[in-house]
């Protein structure tokens, strides 16, 4: 198959490239690097022409109130050059719970990009993600002061991004899905519990103060950001750090 990766040279982009390739597909990467611009449009046409399937991986550079435009645009741009293109099959990556956290711009913005996919003219598929391993340290980031870090004890279920990249691209050459699939780590923390343990792990010896106001995470009510019906990968946190 032919596949076109817009965002292909980011932390999920690359592995989904190289996944795809290795299986035999021909799956090329487009990004503002490579020319391709979702929001001026520029390049997008060419970038899709031929492609049997088209996964969106980009993403908008800030996570506030200008967040929700990036997604109108780019959806409407990338909707617009693939049905010209007649492309089959159009993936994005999602976050499990998106839509249960109304106080998040950001992830309110992850919701109009699902609402403007799933009324578009192309077949799709979505694919929810719970929070990735390795954006632990900047959560931690966001609310260190001096030795101490402050974290909520919000439940999350962390997945590895490879297993991320493993699912996008079996979803990217299958059936149109039409809907949503869930996938989610293994095991599930609070990420002050999360904190404790990746620290502990680098010999960091900060302390982990459980505040519920602290950070962004500090906007998520209850669990919804955990499915145990979702479908599960294999790496645990542990085993991800070492």
């Amino acid at each position: 198959m032919k596949i076109a990766v817009i965002g292909g040279t980011g932390l999920i982009g690359s592995q989904v490239v190289k996944k795809l390739n290795a299986a035999g597909h021909q799956a090329v990467p487009h990004s503002k690097s490579t020319g391709v611009d979702v929001i001026s449009g520029e390049g997008l046409d060419t970038a899709v022409a031929e492609a049997d399937v088209v996964v969106n991986l980009t993403n908008s550079p800030t996570f506030d109130e200008a967040s929700p435009a990036f997604f109108q645009t780019s959806m409407d741009n990338l909707l617009a050059a693939a049905h010209k293109a007649g492309v089959g099959h159009l993936v994005i990556l999602s976050i499990v719970g998106a839509d249960q956290v109304p106080a998040l711009d950001y992830y309110q913005a992850k919701v109009l990009q699902e609402k403007l996919l799933a009324g578009g003219p192309v077949p799709y598929s979505i694919v929810r993600a719970t929070q990735f391993m390795e954006f632990m340290d900047a959560a931690m980031s966001w609310t260190a002061d001096g030795d101490t870090v402050r974290l909520p004890a919000t439940p999350i279920q962390p997945i590895a991004a490879k297993d991320v990249a493993d699912a996008v691209a079996q979803v990217a050459v299958s059936a149109p899905l039409n809907g949503i699939r869930n996938i989610a780590g293994p095991e599930i923390f609070t990420l002050d519990e999360l904190g404790r343990i990746t620290l502990s792990h680098k010999g960091d010896h900060r302390t982990v103060v459980t505040d519920p106001g602290a950070g962004m995470f500090a906007a998520v009510r209850g669990d919804v950001l955990t499915d145990k019906d979702a479908h599960l990968a294999p790496t645990r946190y542990t085993d991800w750090l070492s």
